[in-house]
């Protein structure tokens, strides 16, 4: 049985979901990018700026800018390295997380809508299998 390539597949998708995302960025005040370095940054020890730019694939140098942003809301923290004063550390704050935390859930329960034309086992099994993709 022939099948289209996973790209044919996946690109609609992953349109369909940045179109759903969209206005629920928006409504939390945050652009794509910035929800990226606020999922990236989890409650675990600090990051780098160079380090989360690797995680989301951002360039280094263009992320400054939300990181600005970001640090002048108050929703991450940025100092230096005390190992190396060049390097700064990157942490969530409690207001970061909450708000990261509420985007989440709103694209989740949106993305349920999607979701819910599978059967839960369907649901289940293909869930599964992306994280193991990704």
């Amino acid at each position: 049985m022939t099948r289209p390539d996973l790209a044919a597949m996946i690109g609609p998708l992953g349109r369909a979901l940045l179109a759903l995302e969209a206005p629920i960025l928006a409504a939390h005040g945050l652009a794509m990018w910035a929800y990226a370095v606020l999922l990236s940054l989890d409650d675990e020890p600090v990051r780098t700026q160079t380090a989360l730019a690797e995680a989301i694939g951002a360039d280094k140098t263009r992320i400054i800018k939300i990181l600005d942003d970001l640090t002048a809301r108050g929703l991450i923290e940025r100092r230096p390295d005390p190992a190396d004063r060049r390097v700064r550390l990157l942490s969530i704050t409690a207001e970061g997380r909450r708000l990261r935390d509420a985007t989440r859930t709103a694209i989740q329960e949106a993305e349920n809508t999607l979701l819910d034309r599978l059967t839960p086992a369907e649901r289940e099994t293909f869930l599964t299998a992306l994280q193991k993709l990704v």
